[in-house]
């Protein structure tokens, strides 16, 4: 009984770790910014607000559930639902102004699987059974209702996440799951990088720039040589627009290439890639060192997952309810519940003291 307090200790100091972590990297993404913008026409602004808003989200989610777990999440749930009913034409607070933009679409799928992401981690901390089955069917019903506004996207990619927190109730073992998501997340982003420096065979190219649309392979194509041309700094943050072709010619564009690594490789060279890939990697990192259930924790991992995979293909990251509604939800699965401070997690390589015999009262 008197070595409880100590191990408790000793998982509470790893506990910390995904956040001092998380503090290096975005830390990092943020300079990187000024770094890449200097002594240039740039606009670090966007990273910069960018980085804000997953930290403050990441923040705020954290807060909440450690009170209100299962609340948090449905309110969460019910928040981004609405927001992405109400944003019609445009998504709101993001900083595009005006009728549709370009990329609006994949924010709108973003903010479902967000959606979707949180009821099913409320649904997985649930315990009555009645209000478990209810959270499961609100993150169904999200993706009725990205079928009812015309996101085709977010509907698929919600099922998706509907399915696998369906599966993590049988899952004991997270970091096997989440090695999986991250090998998704990496085959997706080798995938687009493949069609845009025409690496991949022409068949599956053809088939690959139907789905995406010859305009878009065009401003990957660019962003591609812009990285080549600066592989190091980029070319700055905002200025795809301007340096590239494609998005000069084109009707309506918003000087994006609408894939979040390929923009970071032609804005922010080398290092801003392994910067975006550092933050997701320290977001799944966070969630196996996360004392919440395995279920909560994979629920929200597959909806970060399916985030990442419109993030590549899309311009879901752009938009500042996307950005901070992913940590948000990251925040939500790696609060420590108050009250429950024995259910720290400790790696299985550790020897795992029994807290049901060190809190048990004579």
């Amino acid at each position: 009984m008197g070595d409880a307090p100590d191990a408790r200790s000793v998982a509470r100091e790893r506990g910390r770790v995904p956040d001092v972590a998380g503090a290096v990297v975005l830390g990092a993404c943020a300079v990187w910014s000024l770094v890449s913008a200097a002594g240039r026409e740039s606009r670090p602004e966007g990273v910069l607000l960018a980085v804000f808003a997953v930290a403050a989200g990441y923040a705020f989610g954290r807060i909440c559930a450690s009170v209100l777990p299962v609340a948090a999440a449905a309110a969460a749930a019910l928040g981004g639902l609405g927001l992405a009913i109400a944003s019609g034409q445009g998504i709101p607070g993001a900083t595009a102004g005006g009728a549709a933009q370009p990329g609006h679409t994949g924010a709108t799928a973003a903010l479902l699987v967000l959606a979707t992401g949180a009821a099913c981690c409320a649904a997985s901390a649930a315990r009555p059974v009645w209000l478990r089955l209810a959270l499961r069917l609100l993150a169904l019903a999200v993706a009725c209702v990205a079928v009812a506004i015309g996101s085709l996207p977010g509907a698929v990619a919600g099922l998706a996440v509907v399915l696998c927190s369906l599966a993590a109730t049988r899952i004991r073992r997270r970091a096997p799951a989440l090695v999986g998501l991250a090998l998704v997340s990496g085959l997706v982003a080798g995938t687009a990088w493949g069609m845009a420096a025409d690496a991949l065979p022409g068949g599956l190219t053809v088939s690959l720039e139907g789905a995406l649309t010859p305009n878009r392979v065009a401003l990957w194509h660019d962003a591609v040589e812009l990285a080549e041309e600066n592989p190091v700094r980029g070319v700055g943050p905002e200025r795809f627009g301007k340096l590239s072709v494609t998005a000069q010619q084109s009707l309506g564009s918003d000087g994006k290439p609408h894939s979040a690594p390929l923009q970071q490789a032609a804005e922010q060279g080398v290092v801003g890639v392994a910067l975006l890939a550092g933050a997701f990697g320290w977001i799944l990192h966070g969630l196996w060192r996360s004392p919440r259930p395995t279920a909560v924790v994979l629920g929200a991992g597959a909806a970060l997952t399916a985030l990442a995979f419109l993030a590549t293909v899309g311009n879901a990251l752009s938009f500042t309810p996307v950005t901070a509604g992913a940590g948000l939800l990251a925040g939500l699965a790696t609060a420590r519940v108050a009250g429950d401070g024995c259910s720290e997690r400790v790696p299985a390589s550790t020897t795992r003291p029994d807290w049901t015999q060190a809190d048990s009262r004579p």
